[in-house]
């Protein structure tokens, strides 16, 4: 087992076994019980959060730079390179993330191993759909006798042009995430409204069944309506970063940080509000 994994389940075991102490010890003590819950959930899931975030902006990275690639390895072949000259050319170029498989390639293509092979090892090793697309095109024209100097120059305008369009998607989104924000924020505010003014007057009203015994009944309602108010805020954070993620980086895991800032936002407003 790799000590990656290790370290996730002795995280899992420990976060897990601060929540069944507190709710032996502390469950009725309030907000602390409730701080103590949220923060073992968030520590958790936090971990397998970031591990996926972290995955999605590796694949991202290699996707933004893969276009600047293609481009100079064109314009390297169309120089009057072989593919394995134009390879080594290029690996000497900075692509962040993606130069360390250019330079794997170089090196592999240098040692005279076939380009069909080192090219799927290549798109494989990424481990990105939109890298694999263009290079199972490109071996495939070169089994058939292609020019693979074409094929990547066609290659390169299209891996272009889809980058052009993830930054126009990119940009008209914007405008979506604002919204997201807003409607979350005027949830927010809907929240502590009904907390602060509408609850109780409703628990304070004349007729209601028990009416004789109000004082007890209304702290025991607004402490309902204050842990219902609460979750619903947390849940509301969580689905709308999410949303918000998706919209703009077309992942749901990119909406993580999303999430976070708006329940960590959301829980400590409500709590410095609700005095509690």
């Amino acid at each position: 087992m790799k000590k990656f994994e290790l370290l996730l389940i002795a995280n899992t075991v420990s976060w897990a076994m601060l929540s069944f102490v507190n709710w032996l010890w502390l469950r009725d003590t309030g907000l602390l019980f409730t701080s103590i819950n949220f923060v073992s959930a968030v520590g958790i899931v936090l971990p397998f959060a970031l591990n996926r975030y972290i995955a999605h902006r590796r694949l991202k990275e290699l996707e933004d730079q893969f276009p600047s690639f293609l481009a100079d390895f064109v314009e390297t072949v169309r120089g009057g390179m072989t593919i394995p000259q134009a390879f080594k050319s290029v690996a000497r170029n900075d692509y962040k993330g993606l130069s360390k498989y250019v330079k794997k390639v170089a090196a592999q293509l240098g040692w005279g191993m076939p380009v069909d092979e080192v090219l799927l090892r290549f798109g494989r090793e990424t481990g990105s759909t939109f890298i694999m697309r263009i290079i199972s095109s490109v071996i495939e024209s070169h089994r058939h006798g292609g020019p693979l100097a074409d094929t990547f120059e066609a290659l390169s305008k299209t891996a272009l042009e889809v980058e052009r369009l993830k930054s126009e998607r990119k940009m008209y989104m914007y405008t979506q995430i604002m919204t997201g924000y807003i409607i979350y924020f005027v949830f927010l505010g809907v929240m502590i409204g009904l907390y602060l003014y509408l609850i109780p007057s409703l628990v304070a009203a004349p007729g209601l069944p028990g009416a004789e015994e109000v004082p007890i009944g209304a702290e025991q309602i607004a402490l309902e309506y204050r842990d219902l108010f609460r979750n619903l805020i947390l849940l509301q954070g969580l689905f709308a970063g999410l949303t918000v993620g998706k919209l703009s980086e077309g992942a749901i895991v990119a909406g993580l940080k999303h999430s976070l800032f708006m329940m960590f936002t959301g829980f400590a407003v409500f709590a410095f509000v609700g005095g509690f």
